[in-house]
């Protein structure tokens, strides 16, 4: 089964909100000050707070994408 596709609903869907590309900053600037994680307290099930704080924007940047790819659909 085709479906057609119009390409400017990619430019209108962009335009809907683009606060919301804001969001995006977020896991970039978090994990771009380094001094501010580099550190090994408070740890989390052993791990030093340097790790688990870069392993826990995995899943945070995911859903930020998410959010992000939601709001404009």
């Amino acid at each position: 089964m085709s479906q057609h596709h119009d390409p400017k609903s990619g430019e209108e869907a962009a335009a809907k909100r683009p606060y919301l590309y804001v969001l995006l900053l977020l896991p970039f600037i978090a994990l771009l000050w380094v001094p501010f994680y580099n550190g090994t307290g408070p740890s989390l099930m052993g791990f030093p707070f340097f790790y688990w704080y870069q392993l826990a924007w995995v899943p945070l940047t995911s859903l930020i994408i998410w959010i992000v790819y939601k709001g404009n659909e």
